[in-house]
């Protein structure tokens, strides 16, 4: 079951950058760490309701989280601790960007909003975690239709549609409800299918 996303393009966009990045002794963990602190800016603007920058931010930072692990690759520096401190920066970062928006809209008393974006948190923790505890039994299952960077780009459209128009956000925040948590689902009985199989 494929993602939304086609995973090619994004690589052959990032590859022609990679070895200038590592001539400039730029290391993956560094990328992690520098994409992690700006994806907090982009959250706590749009706690503040700038929703425009906000968005530019959080999609100009969330494309180091491709590069890091490309560069990892390309220069041989891949580490079990670089793994680890990527997933867990990724999960810091959208639940940051999550508590920004939710910071916003229950500061309105927009109770619908409000409860979209608890859904949204828990289908991402439900991703995250149903991958991790399948790889724990010897399963993988990283498929998904609204893995990590669908689930941005949605974040990140929706930001950007809402601070044009004004409006656009609560849609968005439905799709991302709706498809993190189907995506959970999804896994969870990938993981059945592959352990049956494999049994």
């Amino acid at each position: 079951m494929p993602s939304l996303l086609p995973r090619s393009l994004p690589y052959r966009l990032i590859n022609p950058i990679l070895p200038l990045l590592s001539r400039l002794g730029v290391t993956p963990n560094a990328l992690t760490v520098v994409g992690t602190v700006g994806s907090i800016g982009a959250a706590i603007l749009i706690g503040f309701g700038f929703f425009l920058p906000g968005g530019l931010l959080l999609l100009a930072f969330s494309s180091l989280d491709m590069l890091d692990g490309a560069l990892a690759r390309a220069t041989g520096s891949v580490t079990p601790f670089g793994g680890v401190l990527d997933s867990v920066m990724d999960r810091v970062s959208e639940g940051a960007v999550l508590l920004g928006l939710l910071i916003y809209f229950s500061a309105r008393s927009d109770q619908q909003e409000t409860i979209l974006i608890f859904l949204a948190i828990l289908g991402s923790m439900l991703v995250s975690y149903t991958r991790a505890r399948a790889e724990l039994a010897g399963t993988f299952v990283r498929e998904g239709y609204a893995t990590r960077p669908e689930r941005v780009l949605l974040i990140v459209a929706g930001l950007i549609i809402q601070g044009v128009s004004g409006e656009g956000l609560t849609v968005v925040l439905w799709i991302l409800a709706i498809l993190a948590n189907l995506t959970a689902i999804q896994r969870l009985f990938l993981a059945w299918q592959k352990s049956r199989n494999r049994g």
